[in-house]
């Protein structure tokens, strides 16, 4: 893997999910917008965190340190969509 796929993998999986909120937020109108709303802005700060750390130069093992923010990808994604499912079943 190349750093090219890891700043398009960062791009697919939280554009994915601020169009997760979104339908969320149009579909089940009980879900409250300034939720929705708020967890889009933590994805876009997510985002820029991450591209952040993609563009720092890395000292050491280049493979070690984008293999880690992979992992980090997923998960602080997981967490996002385990808070929005949470703000899913608040509203049920």
């Amino acid at each position: 893997m190349n750093l090219r796929d890891i700043k398009k993998d960062i791009e697919y999986v939280l554009s994915a999910f601020v169009e997760d909120c979104s339908v969320v937020a149009s579909v089940n109108s009980k879900v409250a917008e300034s939720a929705a709303g708020d967890l889009m802005e933590e994805a876009i700060d997510l985002y820029n965190e991450l591209r952040d750390k993609v563009n720092i130069k890395v000292e050491g093992s280049k493979k070690a340190y984008y293999n880690d923010l992979r992992k980090e990808i997923l998960t602080k994604t997981d967490a996002l969509y385990e808070k929005l499912s949470a703000a899913v079943k608040a509203s049920l």
